[in-house]
């Protein structure tokens, strides 16, 4: 039997067969795997990946768009979701998001607002995770850190790890309260040290490089609330 967990959404239970699961990924160029060109992206190396013979075979639809905000993810969430089933219409099993530091971003100068204003971000946010944990379980991934050196990002948005830390931990204690899996990155990334985490991004010191997105999926496939997700069979909720 799984022991639920805060981490863990009580909608699974063991089994010795796997059927393949359908999953929604939906986010920001994190998602989409914008700066990957040999992978696609870390969503895109899962999806090949759980493609092999050996593997479950889960399905896996990227609907990342480069540049999303909260809003945007929020507002085509029900539309993607709904039309994204396989097999007599039958809706996916599990959304994964990833959005948040295009919110984060000050407009035109370093001291100018964010794109999104906090207050807002948090508002917009609880409807979008109040609306996925209605739909399926949920897991979400969070942003890799920006290089603030290569500020402003097309000549007009400028990033700094201290807004990306306020909206991250906005999200993170959203996705605590609710029960939601949260990864993360930011701060696992910082942590391996700054010319590792440079390393891994690309000249526009926003997007993950190729090393950033194969470092990005190993982080991914090692967490263990998509593990037990995607290696588990749905069943009734337990009670």
């Amino acid at each position: 039997m799984l022991i639920a967990t805060a981490s863990t959404p009580k909608y699974f239970s063991t089994t010795s067969h796997h059927p393949p699961l359908k999953i929604v990924a939906l986010g920001d160029s994190l998602v989409y795997g914008f700066g990957d060109y040999e992978g696609g992206g870390w969503v895109e190396r899962l999806r090949r990946k759980w493609m092999l013979p050996d593997s479950y075979g889960h399905v896996l639809y990227n609907l990342g768009v480069r540049g999303n905000r909260v809003l945007q993810v929020e507002q085509r969430l029900e539309d993607e979701f709904r039309h994204r089933g396989e097999l007599r219409n039958r809706q996916p099993d599990l959304i994964i998001l990833s959005v948040g530091v295009n919110d984060s971003a000050r407009v035109q100068r370093p001291d100018g607002c964010c794109y999104t204003d906090l207050a807002k971000f948090k508002t917009i946010l609880d409807n979008l995770l109040d609306t996925s944990k209605q739909l399926c379980p949920v897991l979400f991934v969070g942003m890799v850190p920006v290089n603030p050196d290569q500020m402003p990002f097309q000549d007009c948005l400028y990033y700094t790890h201290e807004d990306q830390y306020i909206y991250k931990e906005a999200t993170r204690l959203a996705c605590l309260k609710r029960q939601i899996p949260y990864l993360d990155v930011f701060e696992t990334w910082l942590s391996r040290g700054e010319n590792w985490w440079r390393s891994c991004l690309c000249t526009d010191g926003i997007h993950p490089n190729v090393a950033g997105y194969q470092a990005l999926l190993q982080d991914v496939i090692n967490w263990e609330p998509l593990n037990l997700l995607t290696n588990w069979q749905e069943v009734a909720p337990l009670s």
